[in-house]
């Protein structure tokens, strides 16, 4: 990689395809009846879910005067922001250089060159914090070479929540009422970015965090994950913990069975993340009969095909569909045992500081 990154030529008409996207009720079995829920559709939006938060990031840099005219982007990724940032650095005019790891499907990695992103691997895992330290310690070593670059850092930027307000409005245009909002978290970018607004509308709103088993986010311990696009092996400050009211953390094997039930059942299906969402979303609407409930689908199921639709993948990996749990085990509170399947806590506290008060609705459990 040399140290110049070639002038793009802003594309700002791109900007129209962003957002707006579709809301379909979901009433598949997962894995079971449920009186069914609401499902956006963000994989149909030019650049995915992410592209909003991209692009709001990169505006917000503009204004301070901390991302020049033409300078390059240099981000992290696991593949869904880094597919956000190439729509937005196309639109804006600025050059993308991802770091990527080896875990990134082959599928991604052709699909991010293609839209003409300069694309970093590092090959092995940090021994603290993972495939994402890995990729940190690559991208800060690339920003000492690439003149006037600028780093978005997706984890702890407020603009990536402040990307999420149109998300928002389009929600309250779309639904009449809205009792339970489940979000995956992985930046924390969205749900921070939603909640506000949607309480502001309905003040009664729960919601419910999903996060991946092996995931630290919710102050599990850090492991090995399977899953990309939710959880995390470092504690972002995007994450919004006194908005929650519960979190679950969902295993691969039950995002695969329910990816794949959504597949046969609702057409519309997506990747892990849509996966776990939709699993802990059925639950919610079984739980609180007559409750209207809501969720995102981050992406759509095409990145996936080698992975959760492939059963190769899914039997050298141990995961079997069928022996998926069809209901969580409850634990107190998030450090009282190491969460392996589907697990859910309804105490949410913020692991590097001081233990949260749950929010008032719990007291509704």
């Amino acid at each position: 990689m040399t140290a110049t990154a070639v002038r793009l030529t802003a594309r700002p008409e791109l900007l129209a395809l962003l957002g707006r996207t579709p809301l379909v009720r979901i009433t598949a079995d997962l894995p079971g009846p449920h009186p069914g829920f609401w499902a956006k559709l963000e994989g149909l939006a030019a650049g995915g879910m992410k592209a909003r938060a991209a692009v709001s990031m990169l505006l917000g840099a503009r204004r301070r005067g901390e991302l020049r005219p033409g300078a390059p982007v240099v981000e992290s990724t696991s593949g869904t922001l880094g597919l956000g940032l190439a729509f937005a650095g196309q639109a804006l005019g600025h050059p993308v250089v991802l770091v990527g790891d080896r875990e990134l499907e082959p599928s991604m990695r052709q699909l991010l060159c293609a839209h003409g992103v300069r694309l970093e691997l590092v090959d092995r895992p940090a021994p603290e914090g993972g495939w994402q330290a890995a990729r940190l310690a690559r991208l800060r070593e690339l920003l000492a070479v690439l003149p006037d670059a600028y780093w978005p850092d997706q984890y702890n930027n407020p603009d990536n929540t402040v990307g999420y307000a149109a998300l928002a409005a389009e929600l309250t245009d779309q639904l009449d009422h809205l009792d339970v909002l489940v979000c995956s978290v992985g930046t924390g970018g969205h749900s921070a970015g939603i909640i506000g607004p949607l309480r502001r509308r309905w003040p009664a709103l729960r919601l419910i965090g999903v996060d991946a088993t092996g995931s630290t986010i919710f102050g599990q311990p850090a492991r090995p994950r399977l899953m990309r696009g939710l959880g995390s092996s470092i504690h972002p400050r995007n994450v919004a913990y006194g908005a929650f009211d519960e979190v679950h953390w969902v295993g691969p094997a039950e995002a695969v069975d329910s990816c794949r039930r959504l597949a046969r059942g609702s057409f519309v299906s997506g990747g892990w993340s849509t996966g776990a969402v939709a699993l802990v979303s059925a639950w919610a609407a079984r739980v609180h009969p007559g409750a209207v409930v809501a969720t995102v689908f981050p992406d759509g199921p095409h990145r996936y095909l080698g992975t959760v639709y492939d059963d190769d993948f899914t039997a050298a990996h141990g995961l079997d569909p069928s022996a998926a749990a069809t209901r969580p085990v409850e634990i107190p509170h998030p450090r009282a045992a190491e969460a392996a399947g589907w697990v859910r806590c309804s105490r949410v506290t913020d692991p590097l500081r001081a233990p949260i008060s749950p929010h008032p609705s719990e007291e509704n459990l």
